[in-house]
């Protein structure tokens, strides 16, 4: 609730000419304050959006540090659940889900000092507040292609490919997560089936 005191201004005008124009025997006038009380109703502009910040799926996001010198872009291209290319075996039950989901993600190094791109700052966020990490398998049946565990990304090239997590068919994530290191994360918004 916000209260507001509003002075009116011709009351005050009032004032000022009534002891403009007195002699000095006679009584100041009155001032006169109106309180008014606003009640704020919430309304579309005002509500938390808890989707604030997040990114449309395909959106490119600019990195750019002039400290490290480091100029690039990070993209979520795509998530597919459950993945629907050639079936690798079904996760483990320690692994946290019972099908693969995939992000399709690409980042590329615009220009200047190469960096390491894996797939380790990329998680899901769940509305309930969980997420799923990456589980860091690779190679053999996982799908293809693959986004790099471990790669020096130099000057002028990028890094493209899958990244797989194991997922609970029941649910869908809301956001895909990409947070390198202690930076601040960038999210993409995971599109309703």
């Amino acid at each position: 609730m916000h209260t507001r005191t509003v002075a009116l201004a011709g009351a005050l005008l009032v004032a000022a000419t009534a002891t403009a124009c007195s002699s000095g025997s006679a009584k100041p006038a009155p001032t006169v304050t109106v309180t008014k009380t606003i009640t704020a109703t919430p309304g579309a502009k005002d509500a938390t959006d808890a989707n604030a910040g997040v990114l449309k799926m395909g959106t490119t996001k600019h990195v750019d540090d002039a400290e490290l010198n480091v100029h690039g872009t990070v993209q979520a291209l795509a998530y597919q659940q459950p993945y629907k290319g050639p079936q690798p075996q079904k996760p483990e039950d320690f692994q946290g889900g019972d099908t693969w989901a995939t992000a399709e993600i690409k980042v590329c190094n615009i220009k200047g000092t190469s960096f390491p791109v894996d797939q380790t700052p990329w998680s899901l966020a769940y509305a309930d507040g969980t997420s799923i990490q990456v589980t860091g398998s690779t190679g053999g049946d996982m799908p293809k292609p693959e986004y790099p565990m471990d790669k020096t990304l130099m000057s002028g090239r990028c890094a493209r490919g899958l990244v797989a997590f194991p997922v609970p068919s029941s649910k869908r994530p809301e956001r895909l997560v990409y947070q390198p290191g202690d930076g601040q994360p960038t999210e993409w918004a995971i599109p309703k089936v």
